[in-house]
C-alpha cells in the first residue's frame, strides 16, 4: 500500500482510519499501556491547578488521567488529528466527570495561546512529528517559562520485539505491507536519545533528562488475533487482501506470536524512554 498524500496528510488518513479501530479497541488498549500512562502520570505534581497540555491523546486515557491528578482546581487539554478518537475522549471525560477539554487539530501547528500551559505530557505521541523540531518549537512556546515536558516514546524496534513480529511473519505473504521509514515520523522515531535531546535542545527545552523504562504489558490470549489484525501495519493492509491469503496471514502471525503467550495472558515488555525537560527562560 502506497500513500501519496503530503506527510501532513498521510498521518490525518492514516489516524482517520485507525483512529475507528483505536475507539472500537479502546478497552483493550487501555488495559494494555496503562503501564506507560503510570509512569507517565505519576511523575506530574497533584493537586496544584495546573493547566497541561496532552500530546496525541487518542481517546483520552491519559487526559483522564492527568485532570485526576490534577484535581478540580486543574485543566487538561487534549489534541489529536483523530477526529473519531477525540470523539471518544470527550465522552470518556463527560463521563469521568473531570475537568478536560479536547482539541482535534495537528499539534505541531495548532495555534495555542503563548504561555498558557504549566506542563506539557505525552504518551506515544511524539514520534509522528514530520519535523519535530518545528513542533516542539510551537509546543514550547504554548508552555510557561520552566514549564516541564514529559512523555514516553518507544525504544529501539530491536528492544521492542513483540511490536515488530506480526509485519516480520506476514512480509512474505504480503508484499504490500508500507515499509516503516527509519529516518521520518513513526513508532520508533525516537529510538536514538542523542537525536531526542537535540531535537529538544532545538526546539528551547533544557534540562533534559532520557531514562530507559522496561514496562511489563499484557493483554488476553483471546484478543491476540483482534489486536495484530486491526492495529499497526497488518490493520493497514489486510481489509484489502483476499480471504484466503488472509487467513494464511493470521495462521502464521498467530504462531510468531507463541513466545508471548503464557496460557490466558500475552505478556511483553516495553522498551522506552522516559523523557523530561523544561520550557527554557
Amino acid at each position: 500500500m502506497e500513500f501519496k498524500q503530503s506527510p501532513e496528510d498521510d498521518q490525518a488518513a492514516r489516524w482517520g482510519r485507525a483512529g475507528h479501530v483505536w475507539v472500537e479497541k479502546q478497552e483493550l488498549l487501555d488495559g494494555l499501556l496503562r503501564p506507560l500512562e503510570e509512569v507517565l502520570v505519576e511523575g506530574l505534581p497533584s493537586g496544584t491547578g495546573d493547566r497541561v497540555l496532552d500530546v496525541g491523546c487518542g481517546t483520552g486515557s491519559t487526559t483522564v488521567a492527568v485532570a485526576r491528578r490534577l484535581g478540580p482546581e486543574g485543566h487538561c487539554v487534549g489534541v489529536d488529528l483523530s477526529e473519531p478518537m477525540i470523539a471518544a475522549a470527550r465522552d470518556r471525560a463527560a463521563r469521568a466527570g473531570v475537568a478536560a477539554s479536547f482539541v482535534v487539530a495537528d499539534a505541531a501547528d495548532h495555534p495555542f495561546e503563548p504561555a498558557s500551559f504549566d506542563a506539557v505530557v505525552s504518551r506515544l505521541g511524539v514520534m509522528f512529528f514530520d519535523d519535530p523540531v518545528h513542533a516542539f518549537t510551537r509546543l514550547r512556546r504554548a508552555a510557561k517559562d520552566r514549564a516541564p515536558l514529559r512523555f514516553v516514546a518507544w525504544r529501539g524496534a530491536a528492544e521492542n520485539p513483540f511490536m515488530t513480529t506480526a509485519e516480520q511473519a506476514a512480509a512474505p505473504l504480503l508484499p504490500q505491507l508500507p515499509p516503516r521509514r527509519p529516518d521520518g515520523p513513526g513508532q520508533f522515531a525516537f529510538a536514538d536519545p542523542d537525536a531526542v535531546r537535540g531535537i529538544l535542545t532545538k526546539s528551547g527545552w533544557g534540562e533534559v533528562d532520557i531514562r530507559p523504562v522496561e514496562l511489563p504489558c499484557t493483554l488476553p490470549t483471546s484478543e491476540l488475533v483482534g489486536y495484530f489484525t486491526n492495529l499497526g501495519p497488518l490493520g493497514l493492509v489486510l481489509p484489502d487482501v483476499d480471504e484466503d491469503t488472509r487467513q494464511r496471514v493470521v495462521e502464521t502471525v498467530r504462531a510468531a506470536f507463541e513466545p508471548f503467550v503464557q496460557g490466558p495472558e500475552v505478556r511483553f515488555t516495553a522498551a522506552c524512554w522516559l523523557v523530561e525537560a523544561r520550557a527554557a527562560a
